[in-house]
């Protein structure tokens, strides 16, 4: 009997197994094990559950799987553009992306994929308006119409993509980002990057920047998205110092129901101690909920004349106004 076959009677007799577990009653190389593993992970066989070095393995229920086998005779076009824009996590921490995380979407919501997969598509081509010719979008204007604010001191805003979609809800973006920082899972933040990075250096590029800042977190985590994606991007210009000066219990701008409040806690939370002086600053944040965090920090840097120019740069923003995002 072959390695693979041995392991999948194995999981028949058990449904969940360690690497371990599997080396001890097969007496198999560990190496040999992990080959097989992930090719059966790959083949949907097993899903893999918690992160090294606290991972097991379980059997795939295929009789679930197969209610949804319809998607699997989608058109290449398709099958692409799920790869480009489709991403979910499990209730089980698995992260799937493209087909295979469209399949299980659908499955969960006893919806006909075929059908829901022209709906999908259909949904986010109505937004494609929104985004310039770089696949940017340009929020500045939902900003200045946003009431509650005196003063819109940024130049421009922008952002990658957007948070949720109606219906479908989190973009893929707006996927990895969320489980990224509410996991505080580096591999997830280190597909963020992969996700991101050509796409802010030349947005840089594009907008002449001489300087960036990074806004920093204000609730205190292990690890720090934020300080993940400074360190990682490795972008080539001056950073601008920002520091956090948030009171004896740090208030999280999501907790804050109105624009007032928000703008508020953004202009006590941070002070801008930069001394150098700069001609076009980009502020970089990982979502805009109400825009209140990078329009006060505009403000400060222009009234101590660091700046000529403030352009706000997000990873992910809300649809209809800023006043939306409240979960990241």
């Amino acid at each position: 009997m072959s390695v693979k076959s041995s392991i999948t009677e194995l999981f028949a007799q058990n449904k969940e197994l360690t690497i371990k577990e599997i080396v001890d009653k097969l007496g198999v190389s560990k190496q040999m094990v992990h080959i097989v593993i992930k090719q059966l992970v790959e083949d949907r066989f097993l899903e893999k559950l918690g992160r090294t070095p606290k991972t097991i393995y379980r059997l795939v229920d295929q009789k679930k799987t197969s209610q949804v086998s319809e998607s699997l005779s989608v058109y290449q076009h398709e099958f692409e553009f799920l790869k480009q824009n489709f991403m979910v996590v499990t209730e089980t921490g698995a992260i799937l992306e493209g087909l295979p995380a469209f399949d299980y979407w659908c499955g969960q919501r006893k919806l006909p994929v075929k059908k829901t997969l022209e709906e999908f598509i259909s949904t986010k081509k109505k937004y494609q308006d929104y985004y310039e010719n770089d696949g940017i979008i340009n929020g500045i204007e939902k900003l200045r119409n946003t009431k509650g604010y005196e003063k819109i001191w940024l130049d421009q805003l922008y952002y990658l993509d957007f948070y949720a979609i109606e219906r479908f809800g989190k973009t893929k973006l707006g996927t990895l980002l969320h489980f990224a920082k509410q996991g505080q899972n580096k591999m997830l933040m280190a597909q963020v990057i992969r996700e991101c990075s050509d796409r802010i250096k030349n947005f840089l590029i594009k907008q002449h920047a001489d300087s960036v800042c990074f806004i920093p977190p204000t609730i205190r985590r292990e690890v720090q998205f934020m300080k993940y994606l400074q360190t990682h991007l490795k972008i080539a210009l001056p950073h601008v110092e920002i520091k956090k000066i948030s009171g004896i219990i740090p208030v999280p701008q999501k907790s804050l129901s109105k624009i007032e409040e928000r703008i508020k806690n953004a202009d006590n939370t941070f002070a801008v101690t930069e001394s150098r002086n700069f001609n076009h600053v980009i502020l970089i944040d990982d979502a805009v909920g109400s825009g209140a965090t990078l329009n006060q920090i505009a403000r400060k840097i222009k009234e101590k004349k660091i700046a000529r120019r403030v352009t706000g740069l997000c990873l992910v923003g809300s649809f209809k106004g800023f006043d939306v995002i409240t979960d990241i």
